[in-house]
């Protein structure tokens, strides 16, 4: 039997948690800038939108007098990493799934064994944490995925234990409500009248196989009780890096957009490092506000690959620059950009070419010794609080404020001293 342990609203209860005047209140958090809503309290949901920009729903938050909260990543990764760890104490084998999910697996159990054990999950993690949660209990990792969805509005658990629990919940969940189900597959089932998550289990192998491969043959097999995605216990290699920001004010000028590039290369590389990988190609990206109708609308992207895949970071700033130039233009307001690599593989089997003239050696010792560096004196708080970095990175910080707009930003609470609640 499998688990999904859901945080509810999991950065509103992060925010409750040292604030509890807060239970029973309005409450929105905000994404980078504070541009557009990330996370809603169960208060709000009826009027308010998730993604929805925060200049559009202010006057609404003004109306019903809605807490907000600028995104305190610092946080909720520190309180997830608390969750995560009580989960990992009572359940034989977990998942992380995302910041705020886990997948649980009890090999054995009964099911109203495991409903039991799931009170005493809930409880716990409530009063160890602060935190709420809602579980969904089901024969396979989809299905638990879909009983979460009834938890969240039921009692906070739910169990799944045979076909006719499993026909019930299927005939009320629409089929682009599955897990696995994109935009596209939804659109070509319901041009097939598939509108329920029922009527999809139920299709034909054949049909399925055809139009939606083998991928959408295990979720109909999954559906059905039949367990095919086990628990990955082990995190596998990273598709793609990305590191992106909206920008606190407009950056127009080539060589602002030009640190900001570097920095964000600067970032990419270091997470390629720490995991062991190099990347072989690069994406960059820029684009002004689309909300802001009054300016100029300007959006493009550019991808180069690299001869032979690198996590040098003087090697893929230089990638990365080139990107930029080519689609960089004057007289645009830019509210945002990014630097994306891909085409990521092991450090250690990277296809070498016969007529790369790299010193890869010296480049591989230089990186190892600036990442000592920034690891011995601290590299900061965000992107360009690197104390090692190159020219690039650095010739416009004179010109520009880049921190991001945090306006309603609340305490850490638990990762720095000076910000741990006080008791008086």
């Amino acid at each position: 039997m499998f688990s999904l342990v859901d945080c509810n609203n999991f950065y509103v209860s992060c925010q409750r948690v040292f604030n509890p005047a807060l239970e029973g209140k309005p409450v929105v958090v905000l994404s980078n800038n504070d541009g557009s809503i990330i996370a809603r309290s169960n208060e709000v949901k009826g009027f308010i939108q998730m993604g929805q920009p925060y200049f559009q729903a202010k006057k609404m938050i003004d109306e019903h007098k809605v807490r907000v909260f600028s995104s305190n990543y610092e946080l909720y990764g520190n309180m997830s990493g608390r969750v995560m760890n009580v989960l990992s104490g009572l359940a034989p084998e977990t998942e992380v799934y995302s910041i705020d999910e886990c997948f649980l697996n009890f090999p054995g159990w009964q099911p109203d064994e495991l409903l039991n054990h799931a009170h005493l999950i809930r409880d716990r993690v409530k009063k160890w944490t602060g935190i709420p949660v809602s579980i969904g209990l089901a024969p396979t990792k989809t299905l638990a995925k879909a009983a979460n969805k009834v938890a969240k509005k039921a009692e906070g658990i739910y169990l799944i234990r045979n076909s006719k629990d499993i026909d019930s919940l299927l005939e009320n969940l629409p089929v682009d409500d599955l897990w696995g189900i994109g935009r596209q597959y939804n659109k070509l089932l319901k041009a097939n009248n598939i509108g329920t998550a029922l009527q999809f289990k139920n299709l034909p192998d054949g049909w399925i196989q055809k139009h939606m491969t083998i991928m959408g043959l295990r979720l109909a097999y999954e559906l059905r009780g039949i367990s095919c995605l086990p628990l990955e216990k082990v995190q596998g290699t990273k598709k793609a890096i990305c590191t992106s920001r909206s920008f606190g004010q407009y950056v127009s000028a080539y060589t602002e957009m030009e640190e900001v590039a570097a920095n964000f290369a600067f970032k990419c590389c270091e997470k390629l490092r720490k995991e062991g990988t190099a990347a072989s190609v690069v994406t960059v990206f820029i684009h002004t506000n689309s909300f802001n109708t009054t300016l100029p609308q300007y959006s493009n992207s550019r991808t180069l690959r690299l001869p032979v895949a690198s996590d040098s970071t003087p090697e893929i700033i230089h990638y990365v620059l080139k990107a930029l130039k080519a689609i960089y233009r004057p007289g645009y307001a830019y509210k945002k950009a990014g630097v994306i690599v891909t085409g990521i593989v092991p450090s250690n089997a990277v296809q070498q070419d016969l007529f790369d003239q790299v010193d890869r050696a010296k480049q591989l010792q230089l990186m190892k010794t600036i990442d000592e560096v920034n690891k011995k004196t601290g590299t900061g708080k965000g992107i360009f609080n690197s104390p090692v970095k190159f020219a690039v990175q650095t010739h416009a910080t004179k010109q520009v404020n880049w921190p991001m707009q945090r306006k309603y930003l609340s305490p850490c609470y638990t990762t720095r001293w000076d910000q741990v609640l006080k008791a008086s």
